[in-house]
Formats: structure tokens, C-alpha cells, sequence
């Protein structure tokens, strides 16, 4: 065997795949419980509902450039990777390249396969406490009907004290020239220049959401709030769209529509950027939950394609 058919060889055994005989899912546990691809075939081609990973970020095990990956304990960033709760001060490892430790544990490690059939699978995440002084246990499951994908992230507080905790998922879209996007919100957060928000403010004209825009004529990269959990893509030079639907206590729609990129990010989260360090500001409502011992909280997020007839 060569060292290329051996590295795809072992590329191929990292992947695990469902199908409902219209879609498939391919995902990679050890790449941070990350989805790789999810597709449908049309007249022998594919059609990619997200961004499909490359073989090089499936060797790299790089969650940051797959098609979707799990946010725990938190969503987005927190202020230098440090916060106070319950008295207790919290300092999570932070870098150059990683100044607010963005989107928590779950991207970061390998998830394991607890239950695998052929339309669904579960996956599991267990963090000991460490610099994050809290054990807990994350769970995605993701499955496939009639070409719907859906999936329901869950966390439970495995620790002997309450613990603060935000989640959601990470898709990446396909963009084109013309990819729209609609989602009832009513107000946004103001960031400063590293993204972490400084002043909430109603929708910006010419570019409110739930009037709908293009993504080509945006740069967002923003927690959209009073989200309905409800949002719609299509592509209508391909005359495609793609429904989502999530559930509370995801109540937030973080956009990221970076320019000449060919994805975006349309984000259900339960929690603002950085709401650890807002938690005791009574007027800002920062999608905080706090678990106690053994509590869970979970919520699913339905994704819904559909192809002009």
C-alpha cells in the first residue's frame, strides 16, 4: 500500500456515515463530533445542503473546517477566556491565535459513537473539570427522514455544583452570488474589533434579516437576538432552499457571512457572545443557563431541503 491510499485508507475508517436512501450524512467523531457532509443526489450530482469538508481537513481532524460542529458549554467567545461565577474565578487557556477561548470544549476533542443504525447515530462527549472546574457530558444526536436533517444537542451537569452553560450548532452554507437568507430577529448586538459585542441596537437598514438579504452584499458576523427560530436559504440560481427550523432554548441566530468567502454561517445558539461576563446585568438578556448537579438541557434543530419540481 502507498502512503497516499494508506492515508486515505485511514481517512476513510475516522468517517462514519448515515442514510435515509435520499440524504446522507458523513461525520467525523474524532474531529470534534463534526459533520463533514450532507447531501442529496440530483440527476447524478451531489447537492451539498453545507459546505462540504476537503480531504485535507478531514486528515487535519479540523472541526473549524467541516460542514458543521457542536458548541459546548458556551457558544462564541468570552472575554480573554475569563469569567466569575458563584464566587469562583475562571481562567480558561487562551492564545495568539485563540484570545477568548471561542466556542468551548466540544469542536476541540473526540466524540464517541454510543449508538450507530442506519438513519441515525448518537454521539457522546465527556469533559472532566480542569481549568473549566466542571464535569459534564455533551450528546448530539443526528438523524435522517424523507432527506430532513435533524439534531438535538443535550448537556448534562455531571459536577457537585450548579454550572453556567450555553450551546448550539456550528453549520456552514454553501454561497453564491445570489444565496438569500431570511430569519425574523429584532435586534442585534454592536461588536467591537474582536467580535465580542459592546452596545445591543435595533436591525440595520438595508440589511435586516428578517426582511431578508443577500449574502454577497453583507459581512456580518453577529448575534442576531428575539430570533422566531425560524430562518430560510435558497439559492435561486439553483432553485433551492433549505428550511430550519430550532428549538428554545436556542433563541439566538449568530450570522457570519465573511466577503469572497464561498460559505456563511447561520448559527442557533442559546447564548449572546461573552454572556458568562454579562450573567448579572438584569437588563440584558444573555441566554444563560445554569444547570444544577445531574440537571440536563437540551434542545433539537431541523433541517429541511427542498428542490423546485
Amino acid at each position: 500500500m502507498t502512503k497516499n491510499s494508506a492515508a486515505v485508507a485511514a481517512q476513510r475508517t475516522e468517517l462514519v456515515s448515515i442514510s435515509d436512501g435520499i440524504a446522507t450524512v458523513d461525520i467525523a467523531p474524532a474531529a470534534g463530533g463534526a459533520l463533514v457532509s450532507y447531501r442529496w443526489w440530483q440527476d447524478g450530482a451531489a447537492v451539498d445542503w453545507l459546505r462540504p469538508a476537503d480531504p485535507a481537513a478531514i486528515s487535519r481532524r479540523d472541526a473549524g473546517d467541516m460542514a458543521c460542529f457542536p458548541l459546548v458549554p458556551y457558544s462564541n467567545r468570552i472575554r480573554n477566556g475569563r469569567f466569575e461565577f458563584a464566587g469562583r474565578s475562571i481562567q480558561l487557556p487562551t492564545g495568539p491565535d485563540d484570545p477568548h477561548h471561542e466556542h468551548g470544549h466540544g469542536w476541540r476533542h473526540p466524540w464517541a459513537v454510543v449508538n450507530h443504525e442506519a438513519s441515525m447515530i448518537i454521539l457522546r462527549y465527556r469533559h472532566a473539570a480542569d481549568s473549566w472546574p466542571w464535569s459534564y457530558e455533551a450528546e448530539q444526536e443526528i438523524s435522517l427522514a424523507d432527506g430532513r436533517l435533524s439534531m438535538t444537542i443535550a448537556v448534562r451537569n455531571l459536577s457537585d455544583a450548579p454550572m453556567p452553560v450555553g450551546f448550539g450548532l456550528h453549520p456552514y452554507f454553501p454561497s453564491t452570488p445570489w444565496t438569500h437568507v431570511q430569519a425574523r430577529v429584532s435586534g442585534m448586538w454592536e461588536t467591537d474589533a474582536e467580535v465580542l459585542p459592546i452596545l445591543h441596537v435595533l436591525l440595520p437598514a438595508g440589511a435586516d434579516p428578517s426582511i431578508g438579504f443577500d449574502v454577497s452584499e453583507v459581512d456580518f458576523d453577529t448575534v442576531f437576538t428575539g430570533w422566531a427560530r425560524r430562518a430560510r436559504i435558497s439559492w435561486p440560481e439553483y432553485e433551492r432552499q433549505l428550511d430550519i427550523e430550532a428549538e428554545a432554548p436556542l433563541d439566538f441566530l449568530v450570522l457570519y457571512t465573511p466577503p469572497g468567502e464561498p460559505f456563511f454561517c447561520a448559527e442557533p445558539v442559546s447564548n449572546i457572545t461573552d454572556a458568562f461576563n454579562r450573567m448579572d446585568d438584569e437588563q440584558i438578556d444573555t441566554g444563560c443557563i445554569v444547570l444544577e448537579p445531574g440537571q440536563k438541557q437540551s434542545a433539537g434543530v431541523r433541517f429541511t431541503p427542498s428542490l423546485a419540481v
